[in-house]
């Protein structure tokens, strides 16, 4: 479950880049540059949980439609997690650096459902 583990310190990163750097007032973060930072690393703990889950153990990824693809034949909530994941912490914050905290809150909660996700369902295989 090492994957697990870094999967969840990848989400503290990016929380602590948030609330450290990224200067948060009424709301919305005033420095682009660390959202996008927090949205990629957050995304990349994402992508552990779920590379961890399917056995990938090369460096590298899969493309977004390869994970799509792959969690619609396991289970469509999670693809939906999956989805709003990817449009929050990828493109929303990892590329256009959105300023809104509450768009950052949706991105890690769903992330945390993922990880959540994978974790349950590796201890279900390991019992």
């Amino acid at each position: 479950m090492k994957h697990i583990q870094e999967a969840h310190r990848y989400l503290d990163n990016a929380k602590e880049i948030l609330r450290d750097k990224a200067q948060k007032e009424d709301g919305y973060f005033r420095d682009k540059k660390y959202v996008k930072m927090a949205g990629h690393t957050a995304y990349s703990g994402v992508l552990e949980a779920l590379d961890g889950f399917f056995g990938i153990k090369k460096k590298g990824r899969k493309s977004v439609l390869w994970y799509q693809e792959e969690l619609g034949k396991v289970d469509k909530k999670i693809l939906n997690s999956f989805n709003v994941a990817y449009d929050t912490l990828h493109l929303s914050m990892g590329y256009d650096g959105t300023k809104s905290s509450e768009v950052a809150n949706i991105g890690f909660k769903e992330a945390e459902k993922i990880i959540s996700w994978v974790e349950t369902k590796q201890e279900l295989v390991s019992n």
